[in-house]
């Protein structure tokens, strides 16, 4: 985003953030097979509003902005990270925002519906499958009923505009590599490395949710232009989104042990499993440098606590 293009409160806001530094992942099972293994470190970007969230709200906020519009709606479940992010994003900003939530009001609120409800998004609880339903709605204008004033974001912040924040951690990266791998919610993530990554490269989604084909649908619809050199692996969902089994945990916990770094077992938790399984299984060849990007979004790790 160059500064002729880009809203002054984005600007003021951006500098809040720090780098997201690549760190190399020090574990001598990695060695044993020959690979290297990087993490770009997306949760360090900020406390709140870390990893993938802000990459793909970041233009869209922008858009936002330019438009001058002053409300943001969206969606998601009880623990979003999307809508943690939008909210906080929203105070900071001074744009009123406003999250529609999977499913009925629970008796007791999430500590993440809680933040959202103390940083001033307005919550509106609607049944399953009025929530799938708005999943129709890609367009920032679609929504229907929306006034002049507000600004539709999709699940997830999945926009076209999203691709354009992804896109700048590309960027980041300074080393060569040979394969680039993401967790997967709705495929904006990946589809946004896809399309900013060199076609000699190959990037990975690990799907967090089970029967998730459609995200290869949803990732080619948000690219535009077709890619070859990317795939989504579905086979590490452990039981479906926000599923977990006691082997994953006890790999989240061992390699926060081995690396000091915090995983959470929705998303990074579930790839990074997936990688060691893979590496273990001889999928990689020997001397490849792999880079995974930690997406942030350890607010979540609240709701295991719940």
């Amino acid at each position: 985003m160059t500064p002729s293009s880009s809203h002054s409160a984005l600007r003021d806001l951006e500098n809040l953030f720090t780098p997201s530094p690549l760190s190399p992942i020090n574990d001598p099972l990695l060695l044993k097979y020959g690979i290297e293994l990087w993490l770009k470190r997306d949760d360090l970007l900020h406390p709140i509003i870390s990893g993938n969230k802000w990459r793909k709200l970041k233009y869209s906020l922008n858009d936002a902005l330019n438009l001058g519009k002053d409300t943001i709606i969206s969606m998601g479940g009880a623990h979003s990270n999307h809508l943690h992010a939008l909210a906080y994003t929203g105070k900071l900003l001074n744009i009123k925002t406003h999250g529609f939530i999977r499913g009925e009001q629970p008796e007791t609120l999430t500590d993440t519906l809680k933040d959202l409800q103390d940083w001033g998004m307005q919550l509106s609880y609607i049944s399953r499958s009025a929530y799938r339903a708005l999943r129709d709605y890609q367009d920032h204008f679609s929504l229907p009923g929306l006034k002049p004033n507000e600004y539709w974001l999709p699940e997830g912040g999945a926009s076209p505009l999203a691709l354009q924040g992804v896109a700048e951690l590309v960027k980041e990266i300074n080393q060569p590599y040979d394969i680039l791998c993401t967790p997967c919610g709705t495929g904006a993530t990946l589809a946004g490395l896809i399309n900013a990554t060199p076609n000699n490269t190959s990037v990975i989604g690990f799907a967090a949710l089970k029967n998730a084909h459609f995200l290869i649908d949803d990732v080619n619809a948000l690219l535009p232009a077709p890619h070859s050199n990317w795939q989504i692996n579905l086979n590490y969902h452990f039981g479906g989104f926000a599923k977990t089994t006691p082997e994953l945990m006890c790999f989240i916990k061992q390699f926060a042990a081995i690396t000091g770094i915090v995983l959470e077992p929705i998303y990074t938790g579930k790839m990074l499993y997936a990688l060691y399984n893979l590496i273990s299984k001889h999928t990689f060849k020997p001397g490849q440098r792999i880079i995974a990007i930690h997406t942030g979004g350890l607010q979540g790790l609240r709701g295991f606590n719940e």
